[in-house]
C-alpha cells in the first residue's frame, strides 16, 4: 500500500530469490531487450557494487516494530491509543559517515535539511503531504566516538487532520540518558505546489554568478559541496545542485539532506546575510513533490527581511520540491554537548515534597512537654511522666524555641536537645512512642524562604544525628508560626502512618505536610530559552542563585532606534556585581543581570554612523548575559583583530574602572609614577 507498483513488485521478488525460492529472471525482462552478460573476472577500479543497505539492517518485526524503510531512521512503531507513531533511528560516524561533512563553528551538527527529511518521512507514514511548519530549536551535535539516539514523534490528528511532529535525540554514552528537543513543528495535507518554469535554463535575465573560491570559505566537507551554478535576478537565485559522486544513496531519500542544503546555501546570492553565514530557522508550508532526485534545479526567492522561498524541479522541469517560506538565521556559538563529570553526579541537595498520601488522618495521642505551647497534647513535666501517663502516647512532643541573644540561645537550645535524647535513651520506653521536636522556623522549605530560629536549626542538626544513630527513637518537625490548636492536631494526625513509612523529617507550610527527600543537585528546573524569542538571565527571587531562570526577552527584536543596533551576543563577562545582584545584595538600584559583553551587529538604527551589520563589536552592554540586546553604539567599539570571545567580554567593566580610577580620580598625567 502507498508503494509505486513496480517497485513493491520487484521488492517481493528480490525477498522471495534470497529466501531460497526459485524466480524466473527473465520473464521480469521480457519485451525490453535485456539479456545476461558474463561478467569481468578482474576488480572494477576496486570501487564496491553492493547495494547500499538501509540504516534498519536486521529483522525488527521480531520487537514489535516495523522497518522505517529510511537511510536515517530504524524503525516505526504505531502508539496504542493515541493515534500516533514513533519512529527511532541511530546516528553516528560509522552508520552516516557523510554527516561528517557538515561542519558549522568547528563542530559537525546534523544539517537543518535532515530534519525536514525526517519530517516528511513522518509525514508520509501518516497520510500528511505537507509540513506546515518546522522550527528548529537546538542544534544536533555528532562527533565522531559517539552515537546519538534520534526519536521522531507525530501525534493524534486535530479536527482539522494536522498533527504535531517533535523530533527528539540523546547520546548513547549519556549516564543520565537525557533527552534533547531539535526540532517541532506541524504535518499536514494539501500538497502546493510553487510555480517555476525552468524550460529555459538559465533563466533569461539571469546573470552568472562567481563561485571562485566558495567552498574554501566555508568548512563543508565533499558531501555538502553540491553547488554547480548560480545565476541572479533581481531578488531572486537560480541555482543548479548536484550530489558528489561519492552519495550514492540518494534514491532512498525524499530529497536528500546534502542536495537541499547545497541549495540552501546560496542564499547570500538574494541579498540574505550581508556576508555572514546563515542557517536553516523555520520551513513553513514544504510539500515534496518527487523523492530520490541527485540533480536539482532551484529557484531562490527573496520573501522578507531574512527569509526566502524554495522551488526545485528535476532536470526534465517536473517538481521536486517547493517551500513556501525558509527563515534563516546567523548561528549562534555551538558547542559540543558535555557530560556530567562524576563529581557533578555524586553531589545532592535536600528536596521538601509533600508527604505521600495515608488515608484517612488518626486520632493520635500526644503528649507535650511544658505548657501554653499552643500544641495539642496532655501538659508533661518531664518525660519520665509520659511513661506513667495512662494510655501511653504515640508522640512525645518537645518544642524548642530559640528565643534571645543568638549566641547564648543556640548554646542553651542545643544543650537542652542533648538532654532530652540523653534522658529518652535511658528511659527506653517500650512501644511506639517517638519523642518529637518540635521547631518554627528553623528549616528554609521554599526557595528564598528565610530560616528564622537559626539556634532551633542548630539543634536539628544535632537531633539528626541522633536518629540516625537510633532509628525509630526520634523525629523532628517545623510547623508555621500560626499552626496551632486544631489545624495542628489534624496535621500530627498524619504522622504515625508516616513515621512507620520510615520518614522522621517533616515540615508544615500552609496544610500540607513535606518531608524531606535527596535529590541531585543538577535536577532541578533547568535553565531553557523560551523557544522561538530571545532571552535574557534573570532571577525569580533576587536573594538566591537557585533562582536563575532565562526569561524572554522579546523586546530585543524590536526595530533599533535612533543610534541603537541590535546585538547577537557571543559571549558576556560576569562580574562580583551579577553575584550581589542576583543575591539581592547590590547596594542601590542594580538592573539587569550583565554588564559587558562581544557580539555580531544584526541590525542597526537609522542613525547610526559608526557601525554595520555584521561588525564584530564589544563593550558595555547593560543585560548583556542575554543571546540578543538593543544596546546604543556609543556604548561599543569593534573587537581587535585576533582576540577571542572571552578575551573580549572580559575586558570593558574592569579596564574602564581602572581608567576612570587612574584618570579622573586620580588625574594621572604623563610622566607620573604610581604605586598599584
Amino acid at each position: 500500500k502507498d508503494r509505486a507498483e513496480e517497485r513493491a513488485l520487484l521488492t517481493a521478488l528480490s525477498r522471495l530469490h534470497v529466501a531460497g525460492v526459485h524466480v524466473d529472471w527473465a520473464r521480469c525482462f521480457d519485451g525490453t531487450g535485456a539479456q545476461r552478460v558474463e561478467l569481468p573476472t578482474y576488480p572494477w577500479q576496486h570501487e564496491r557494487y553492493w547495494p547500499v543497505l538501509m540504516a534498519a539492517a536486521g529483522d525488527v518485526s521480531a520487537a514489535g516494530l516495523v522497518s522505517a524503510e529510511h537511510p536515517l531512521l530504524g524503525a516505526a512503531v504505531s502508539l496504542a491509543g493515541l493515534d500516533g507513531v514513533l519512529f527511532t533511528g541511530r546516528l553516528s560516524a560509522q552508520t552516516h559517515p557523510w554527516l561528517m561533512d557538515h561542519t558549522v563553528g568547528g563542530v559537525v551538527a546534523f544539517p537543518a535539511t535532515g530534519f525536514l527529511e525526517l519530517a516528511v518521512r513522518a509525514g508520509d507514514q501518516v497520510g500528511c503531504d505537507r509540513i506546515d511548519e518546522l522550527t528548529l530549536a537546538k542544534p544536533l551535535i555528532l562527533t565522531e566516538n559517539a552515537a546519538a539516539v534520534v526519536q521522531v514523534w507525530v501525534g493524534a490528528p486535530d479536527e482539522t487532520g494536522a498533527r504535531k511532529v517533535t523530533v527528539y535525540s540523546q547520546t548513547m554514552d549519556d549516564p543520565e540518558q537525557r533527552w534533547t528537543e531539535h526540532a517541532n513543528g506541524v504535518l499536514t495535507t494539501g500538497e502546493r505546489t510553487t510555480a517555476f518554469d525552468a524550460s529555459v535554463w538559465p533563466p533569461r535575465g539571469a546573470v552568472a554568478a562567481d563561485l571562485e573560491g566558495f567552498y574554501e570559505r566555508t568548512e563543508y566537507g565533499p558531501v555538502f559541496q553540491g553547488l554547480r551554478a548560480v545565476w541572479r535576478r533581481g531578488d531572486e537565485a537560480f541555482v543548479e545542485v548536484a550530489l558528489p559522486s561519492q552519495v550514492d544513496d540518494a534514491e532512498y531519500y525524499g530529497m536528500h539532506p546534502a542536495l537541499l542544503d547545497a541549495a540552501v546555501q546560496s542564499v547570500g546570492f538574494v541579498g540574505l546575510g550581508d556576508g555572514k553565514k546563515l542557517l536553516p530557522f523555520s520551513w513553513s508550508g514544504v510539500s515534496l513533490h518527487a523523492g530520490g532526485a541527485s540533480v536539482v534545479r532551484v529557484r531562490i526567492a527573496r520573501v522578507g527581511e531574512d527569509s526566502v522561498s524554495i522551488a526545485a524541479v528535476d532536470v526534465e522541469g517536473a517538481p521536486v520540491l517547493s517551500a513556501e517560506s525558509l527563515i534563516l538565521r546567523v548561528p549562534s556559538a555551538i558547542q559540543a554537548p558535555a557530560l556530567r563529570s562524576s563529581e557533578q553526579d555524586g553531589l545532592l541537595r535536600l528536596q521538601w515534597t509533600p508527604a505521600p498520601d495515608t488515608g484517612a488522618d488518626t486520632d493520635v495521642h500526644c503528649a507535650v512537654l511544658g505548657a501554653a505551647t499552643g500544641l495539642p497534647g496532655t501538659p508533661l513535666t518531664t518525660l519520665a511522666d509520659s511513661l506513667a501517663a495512662s494510655p501511653r502516647p504515640e508522640l512525645v512532643l518537645a518544642p524548642l524555641d530559640g528565643g534571645g541573644e543568638l549566641l547564648a540561645a543556640t548554646h542553651t537550645l542545643t544543650a537542652r536537645a542533648l538532654d532530652l535524647v540523653r534522658e529518652w535513651l535511658e528511659l527506653n520506653p517500650s512501644g511506639p512512642s517517638r519523642l518529637v521536636f518540635v521547631t518554627r522556623g528553623a528549616v528554609a522549605a521554599d526557595t528564598g524562604e528565610r530560616v528564622r530560629d537559626l539556634a532551633a536549626a542548630a539543634a536539628w542538626g544535632l537531633v539528626r544525628s541522633a536518629e540516625a544513630e537510633n532509628p525509630g527513637r526520634f523525629a523532628l518537625l517545623d510547623l508555621d508560626a500560626d499552626t496551632t490548636g486544631a489545624a495542628a492536631r489534624t496535621l500530627l494526625g498524619r504522622l504515625p502512618d508516616l513515621l512507620a513509612g520510615g520518614d522522621t523529617q517533616f515540615v508544615v507550610r500552609g496544610d500540607t505536610v513535606r518531608v524531606a527527600r535527596l535529590a541531585r543537585l543538577t535536577s532541578g528546573a533547568s535553565l531553557l530559552p523560551v523557544a522561538g524569542l530571545p532571552w535574557r538571565l534573570d532571577s525569580d527571587d533576587r536573594g538566591t542563585l537557585d533562582a536563575l531562570t532565562l526569561a524572554p526577552s522579546p523586546e530585543a527584536l524590536q526595530a533599533p532606534e535612533g543610534r541603537q543596533v541590535r546585538l547577537e551576543v557571543r559571549a558576556a563577562g560576569l562580574n562580583f556585581r551579577d553575584v550581589m545582584n542576583a543575591l539581592g545584595m547590590y547596594p542601590g538600584e542594580a538592573g539587569l543581570l550583565g554588564s559587558e559583553a562581544v557580539g555580531v551587529v544584526t541590525a542597526t538604527g537609522p542613525e547610526v554612523t559608526g557601525l554595520r551589520a555584521g561588525d564584530r563589536v564589544m563593550g558595555m552592554v547593560p543585560g548583556g548575559l542575554a543571546d540578543t540586546v538593543l544596546i546604543d553604539e556609543r556604548y561599543l567599539v569593534r573587537v581587535p583583530d585576533g582576540w577571542t570571545d572571552e578575551q573580549a567580554a572580559s575586558v570593558p567593566l574592569v579596564f574602564l574602572t581602572a581608567y576612570y580610577g587612574l584618570t579622573d580620580l586620580a588625574g594621572l598625567r604623563a610622566g607620573e609614577s604610581v604605586l598599584v
